[in-house]
């Protein structure tokens, strides 16, 4: 489902804040990841509370289905402790004097029913946290501690689960080791999570749903693949938010691998793409980022050359980019969207117009799942 038909999460809000005001209109679905991405100070986290009603916006609605949580227009809040959802901080904040069977414990005491003690295992199963429970929080790692809260707030049985920038405080190796747990999260979970972040690699692998923010203000909304390419009215918008990130998100399968080379094979519906192997089994669906600023175009096949990644495509469009001496080229390729950065030069002397037939070169392919 995508965001514009039958949303289930419903946020309109205004904040005003020292430099600017968070002033949003969205609507999420009911499933999923719906990152919330931008720079440092664009609104991210205060969207989130007020969400989950730590702070009280202005001018607000805030539902969830059919449940409303806060209507200024009635005079109506519903207060944090009666919200049902899970959040998730950039610290874990467990409790030091407990070992983490008392953290869990500890968060879901308020849940009631027969139902609390199914979904405490059921958090602890989801995410391989079993054999952590008689340890002390001091002696885990910075991702089993993340873990840990996320467990303990999964278990409180939320409708929506909030998680603010949770591998922030993480290294590149402790992000690397809880980045499947979220995947998992995403894949297995009935419920929708707002996710924020300002890590491209995080969008590219978790999100379902990418929000842009800038300043407070929403500048696109949709699936991930369709923002992250620059696509729609608010192409160049967003480009000048992703900056560099401008990409096209492409599901391929692993089909060949070559041990001589250490490469394997991605194949997806448009072609065929070689990345440095890192011991994934064939068959296994996977998601790859190719960045627009990897991609070049070539009217005829490159022939003598380095870069071994050539795919037949049509172009589909060509738009303004960010900056006047560049242009976006968005191309198909079967049933997915390239998209490359070029000059605005290089697109005047190929003449570049929609439906024509090009090959693209792609330089660089990222695995991000």
């Amino acid at each position: 489902m995508s965001p514009t038909t039958s949303p289930n999460l419903q946020i309109r809000l205004r904040l005003p804040r020292a430099d600017f005001a968070l002033d949003v209109d969205l609507g999420l679905p009911a499933h999923g990841i719906s990152v919330l991405f931008g720079a440092s100070g664009s609104g991210k986290t205060s969207l989130l509370r007020c969400v989950a009603g730590l702070e009280r916006a202005q001018h607000a609605r805030v539902s969830l289905g059919q449940a409303l949580w806060q209507d200024e227009e009635q005079k109506y809040f519903l207060p944090t402790w009666r919200r049902p959802l899970g959040y998730v901080f950039q610290e874990a904040s467990l409790f030091s004097h407990l070992d983490v069977r008392g953290n869990l414990q500890f968060g879901v005491a308020r849940v009631k029913g027969a139902t609390a003690a199914p979904a405490l295992h059921a958090a602890i199963d989801l995410l391989g946290i079993g054999g952590l429970l008689d340890r002390r929080t001091h002696e885990l790692s910075g991702g089993e501690r993340q873990r840990v809260a996320i467990a303990r707030a999964l278990a409180t049985q939320p409708r929506l689960l909030l998680l603010d920038e949770p591998l922030s405080a993480l290294d590149h190796a402790r992000r690397q080791e809880v980045l499947p747990w979220l995947e998992r999260l995403r894949d297995q979970l009935n419920i929708p999570m707002l996710y924020v972040t300002h890590s491209l690699d995080e969008v590219a692998r978790l999100a379902d749903t990418l929000v842009l923010l800038e300043r407070g203000q929403v500048r696109a909304c949709g699936p991930v693949a369709d923002v992250l390419a620059g696509g729609g009215v608010s192409g160049v918008v967003a480009c000048d938010v992703l900056g560099e990130g401008v990409a096209a998100l492409i599901r391929a399968t692993v089909a060949q691998r070559d041990t001589r080379w250490q490469l394997v094979r991605m194949d997806f519906q448009g072609g065929s793409l070689w990345l440095r192997d890192t011991g994934l089994p064939l068959g296994q669906s996977v998601r790859l980022r190719v960045l627009a600023r990897d991609v070049s175009i070539a009217l005829d096949q490159p022939r003598h050359t380095s870069i071994q990644n050539q795919l037949s495509c049509v172009v589909l469009a060509v738009e303004a980019d960010a900056h006047p001496s560049q242009l976006r080229v968005r191309l198909r390729c079967g049933d997915s969207t390239l998209v490359a950065r070029i000059t605005a030069r290089s697109g005047d002397a190929l003449a570049l117009a929609a439906g024509q037939s090009v090959w693209a070169q792609v330089k660089s392919v990222a695995l991000v799942e």
